[in-house]
């Protein structure tokens, strides 16, 4: 129960920081590490709250971004990458990299409270 709620509490203050504030992209990192400091967890769920939290909600916002222009950028900037110019692997390579600074923000979260 207590990943759940962290997952869904990291989703949702990271949506509403980014959408509320006007703070540096990376403010959802600081989100994950709160909620990882006031839900205590163990540090692999924390590590999976803050990851599926990230991956899921970055994931999805990328993609309606990308269908809102009809692919058009995404595809070119996954031409440049080595991705074979797949605009839905630029997405997943977006919502991974967010899930893995999430995950890694609650990781330490997790490891302060437990010092």
């Amino acid at each position: 129960m207590k990943f759940i709620i962290a997952t869904f509490l990291t989703a949702l203050l990271s949506y509403a920081i980014g959408l509320f504030m006007n703070l540096p992209w990376w403010s959802f990192v600081v989100c994950s590490f709160v909620v990882a400091l006031a839900i205590h967890q163990k540090p692999f769920k924390a590590f999976g709250a803050g990851f599926v939290a990230l991956f899921v909600l970055w994931g999805v916002l990328a993609f309606m971004i990308d269908s809102a222009n009809d692919h058009i950028l995404s595809r070119k900037v996954a031409q440049i990458l080595p991705l074979g110019g797949s605009a839905a692997m630029l997405i997943m390579l977006t919502a991974f990299l967010g899930g893995l600074l999430a995950g890694l923000a609650a990781l330490a979260g997790s490891f302060i409270r437990k010092s």
